[in-house]
């Protein structure tokens, strides 16, 4: 079966203006054996090959490609940080993947993706009632697509990972094929659920502490949030500015935080902060009101963003309690050439409506805007008790029940928007579809190593520039 790709004028999905598709409303008995056939049509054994799509990819080519839209000097720190490992190559090669995604086989049945679906994209955050909770957080490449690209980066992800650990090829397809199992079971349980009771569905905190398998492991869990707790605007913006002529300022600490000083900047910022108010519901544009801006600056964050704008804003009440905002250039989804362009003419709305879609809960101060230049934002605050899980040394035990965790929170998030029943019967109720992804999994692996390898060598040839940052 050849790889479907569907144009965006094709879809009716959450993003469209036309209607749902009659087809949700046939009843789960039905779906589940539409997912059947489709089974007999693409057989779960397809799903385990990878081939290099033809002699002449070009890892790097893609790659520069991918550099499009990043302010030029920071594109050698992008290229540094990537250079660390090949799981951090992963990290920064979303568009690489994407490309390789759309030349193998999919069903054709879409979701509202990810789009950069590694494991390091998932993590605690803070909901609006102060509750942690573990979902994804990160949206940058969000937009309708296979629902296999995302389970088959998410597995992909923690292959090269427990790699990365020094764990067996055997202990990281494992872990790969838990992750995949996790999705498929969890995705069966919500498709009997209401929609109401999917939409309500989250993963505290509390139950993460209180899953705990001994005390040891609680301790550690316990510690982690409250690790979390900590990570506010409130303990982070002393850090990053102090006083300068009486007033507080950002901490210019080039090329990772500095200021931009062109005429008119500033005019620009505070058109764009207006677009951004009227992107908010009105009582959002209340609280938002309640806070000025202080001093904005330019921030290298993450790994596959890097180069892209972005910048932190600092703003106080009238009793200068702190807010800390991120303004994160949206720049077309990598998977816009192979799944289709978004129905949104702002690329940060894309961002907002798939995460909002996609999570069980998002962030109050979420909205878009553009700059005058033409340049498309989208908002949030810069810190709200987020944090990833570390997984660095962590045993294989640990990290397979990591792999739970992601695989089922991503079949929260594509039974929101996806059709569960269909997709559960696709999968089916054996182990034959997680089997055959920790096989890619493995093989995709020893093709990141490759491209990793690659990297490495145009460096060394003076074909890319890269900056190495202090660890």
């Amino acid at each position: 079966m050849p790889p479907r790709k569907t144009k965006s004028s094709d879809r009716v999905t959450a993003q469209s203006d036309d209607g749902p598709d009659e087809s949700i409303f046939l009843s789960r008995k039905e779906r589940l054996f539409a997912g059947e056939q489709l089974r007999e049509r693409l057989p779960h054994t397809v799903h385990a090959q990878w081939k290099p799509p033809g002699k002449h990819r070009d890892p790097i080519a893609l790659l520069e490609e991918s550099n499009r839209y990043r302010l030029p000097n920071l594109v050698p720190l992008r290229y540094g940080r990537m250079l660390r490992s090949p799981f951090t190559f992963l990290r920064g090669s979303a568009g690489l993947m994407a490309h390789d995604l759309a030349t193998i086989p999919n069903t054709g049945i879409e979701v509202q993706a990810c789009g950069d679906c590694h494991l390091m994209n998932f993590g605690l955050f803070a909901t609006p009632e102060r509750n942690l909770i573990f979902d994804i957080n990160d949206f940058d490449e969000t937009l309708p697509a296979p629902w296999e690209w995302d389970v088959k980066r998410l597995a992909i992800s923690f292959a090269v990972a427990a790699r990365d650990n020094r764990l067996s090829d055997k202990e990281s397809r494992g872990i790969a094929t838990r992750c995949v199992g996790a999705y498929r079971e969890r995705l069966r349980k919500f498709s009997k659920m209401g929609p109401l009771e999917v939409w309500y569905d989250r993963l505290d905190a509390q139950a993460i502490i209180d899953m705990a398998p001994n005390a040891e492991t609680k301790k550690t869990r316990e510690l982690l949030v409250a690790k979390a707790r900590m990570r506010l605007g409130d303990y982070l913006y002393p850090k990053i500015s102090s006083e300068v002529g009486g007033r507080r300022r950002l901490i210019d600490q080039p090329p990772l935080i500095f200021h931009v000083h062109e005429k008119g900047f500033m005019q620009r910022v505070r058109s764009a902060l207006h677009d951004y108010r009227l992107s908010l519901p009105h009582e959002r544009r209340v609280l938002f009101d309640r806070y000025r801006l202080e001093d904005i600056a330019v921030k290298a964050v993450g790994i596959g963003s890097v180069g892209t704008y972005c910048f932190v804003g600092l703003f106080f009440s009238a009793e200068n309690h702190p807010l800390l905002l991120q303004f994160k250039e949206a720049c077309p989804s990598v998977l816009a050439p192979y799944a289709g362009k978004s129905h949104y003419q702002n690329q940060g709305q894309r961002v907002v409506t798939g995460q909002r879609l996609m999570q069980s809960s998002s962030d109050i101060f979420l909205g878009w805007t553009q700059g005058q230049n033409g340049r498309h934002f989208f908002v949030r605050q810069l810190r709200d008790m987020k944090m990833s899980a570390p997984i660095e040394g962590i045993s294989a035990v640990r990290m397979k029940m990591y792999a739970e965790w992601c695989g089922q929170t991503l079949a929260r998030a594509h039974a929101k928007s996806g059709d569960a029943a269909l997709i559960s019967g696709y999968l089916g109720k054996q182990d034959s579809f997680d089997l055959a992804v920790g096989k890619f999994s493995i093989a995709y692996a020893n093709q990141n190593a490759r491209d990793h390898l690659s990297l490495i060598e145009a460096e060394k040839s003076g074909r890319i520039n890269a900056l190495r940052e202090e660890e």
